[in-house]
Order: structure tokens, then sequence, then C-alpha cells
């Protein structure tokens, strides 16, 4: 990315919590929660999960929109990831909706979150709300789309459907007839603690997710009551047009780093501001003619491989 138009893609050296968003285009609600949706949302990302291996901590998805919640040891292995679900993933949604135009505002946002419980807890906190603050549902446990509450207290089993669409092709040329489910596997989503809780028993560290739900619903029935706004409600999400367009959408500029202390959050931006330094200097002497330039590890080289660390 010679034009830093946007920021480069940064993961400290030893890896890190992640949150992922991606936003669906013009804000449209292609994701709209459907049985069917819900269903390959999740075969998607087991999918992805098994081709690109990395911790899955939580996730949600709205009509709009979706977080996830990652542990990942650099960026090509969440760039490898997010390519395969992002691209799987806005295929499926256009074979559901019959939707023709891209699906994806843009490419996934990923924003580092330092290593602080604070930090962390308040970002799992953030994922676990989504549904809720918007005046959607009363509980996480409540939306019918595709979210992690429900498998974060109970530790039931998180699976979804993979549908391999070449076979289903390969299938089509040779003019077979089949069933909906023939070519389509069950894939499994493997969850992993939030890293600043990996010390927790099962038990414990269940307990301390529900109490954030806790939290979410009781914070939320209050604002409720004073707002005087009523829930939108389950039945009133899935009876929305996926090609409806919001009049308008909210826009905020997002942080670099999620960090809860500033002495935390000047080392993560210490650290990207060397990153980047290293990687200009790399990238003007590779535009100069210099072959053998040595570019900072963890980055994307223009029109180079990945430099491992």
């Amino acid at each position: 990315m010679m034009g830093m138009s946007r920021p480069l893609r940064f993961i400290p050296e030893g890896g890190a919590l992640v949150e992922v968003t991606t936003r669906t285009i013009q804000g449209r609600l292609l994701l709209r929660p459907s049985q069917k949706l819900n269903d390959v949302f999740l075969g998607v990302l087991g999918r992805a999960q098994s081709r690109h291996p990395l911790e899955v901590v939580a996730y949600c998805c709205l009509s709009s929109h979706y977080h996830l919640l990652l542990r990942v040891d650099n960026a090509k292995q969440l760039s490898d990831f997010m390519t395969y679900f992002n691209g799987n993933l806005a295929k499926e949604v256009a074979r559901l909706t019959g939707w023709k135009d891209r699906v994806w505002s843009r490419r996934y946002q990923a924003i580092v979150i330092s290593d602080e419980e604070e930090a962390q807890v308040e970002r799992l906190l953030y994922i676990l709300g989504n549904c809720v603050k918007e005046g959607l549902v009363g509980s996480p446990l409540e939306w019918p789309g595709v979210h992690c509450a429900r498998a974060l207290i109970t530790g039931e089993r998180v699976e979804g459907t993979w549908f391999n669409r070449s076979l289903e092709s390969n299938a089509s040329l040779r003019g077979e007839t089949y069933e909906e489910r023939k070519y389509a596997s069950i894939e499994v989503v493997h969850l992993s603690p939030l890293p600043c809780w990996k010390h927790l028993s099962e038990e414990v560290y269940r307990e301390r997710v529900a109490e954030l739900i806790r939290q979410i619903e009781q914070d939320a029935a209050v604002q409720r009551q004073e707002a005087g706004i009523p829930l939108l409600g389950a039945d009133g999400v899935k009876a929305q047009n996926p090609e409806t367009r919001p009049r308008k959408l909210k826009k905020s500029l997002a942080p670099l780093f999620h960090a809860f202390r500033k002495a935390a959050r000047k080392a993560l931006y210490e650290a990207y501001a060397w990153f980047v330094a290293a990687y200009r200097e790399a990238a003007a002497k590779l535009r100069s003619g210099d072959r053998t330039v040595a570019f900072p590890r963890g980055c994307f080289p223009p029109r180079l491989p990945f430099v491992a660390a």
C-alpha cells in the first residue's frame, strides 16, 4: 500500500486480540436474521476457522454489520481468514437475498485491543450488547440472529452448514439433479476464552459472561424506561426487508487501538509509529530500485510477499 490511503495492517509481535467489523454496502439489511442466513453464517465461519485456524472469542451479526473478537498471531493470519470468510459469506448472502451489487461497503476493519483486562472485557461487553443497545431486543439471548451469548454461558456446540458450491456447480454441469444439502457439511465454530480470562475454569468463565449479560439487560431496561422507546422485537427484526437502506448512517472515526490506560495506548501507538516509519523508509528504497530492502516484520510490502516474523 504505497499511498498510505488507509492504516497499514498491523498486529504487534506476539499476536493480539482484535475486534473485526464488516458493514454491508449502504448499511442495507442484507444480514437480516433468518434460519438460513444464521445457518450459513456459522457454516462459513466454522469453515474459515478450519481452513485458517485462529481463536474465535466472540461474535454477533446484526442486519447491517457483524463483529468478531479474534485472537490472531499476525496480520497475514487475520487477512487469510477474513478474505476467505468475507468472500464466501458475501456469495451466500447474495444467493439468499438476490442482491446483485457487492455486499460489503469496504474491507473489514480490525482494531487491536491491548492486553489489559479492562480493555478486553469492555470489548466483549460491547459485542455482547449489540442488538440490545440499538433497542432491537431486551437481551442478547433474545436476538433471532447469530450471537455468541448463549453458547458462551451454556458451552453448547456452535455449528452451521457449509455448502460446497464448487461440487454443486460440477454436478449441474454434468446435468445431475441433487437435493439441496447433498454437497453440504456441518462445520463447527470453536470458541476460545478471552485471553485475560484464560486462567479461569469453564464454570467461572461462563458465570462472568452471564454477569455481563445481566448488566447489559439491566442497563438497557433503565435506558428504555427513561427514553420511553419501545423495542422492535425479534419478530419486527425478521420482518424487515433485506434491501432496506437507512435514511442516515452513523459515522464515527474508529480508533486504531482499544486500550484502558494511557500508558498502554501510548505503547501501542509508539509501536505502530515505528512500524509505519520503517515501512515508509523501505517502500521509498524499493521505489528507487533497491530490491534487497528489508521491510519490517509482520507487514505486506507492495507487490511482495508478507514478511513473517
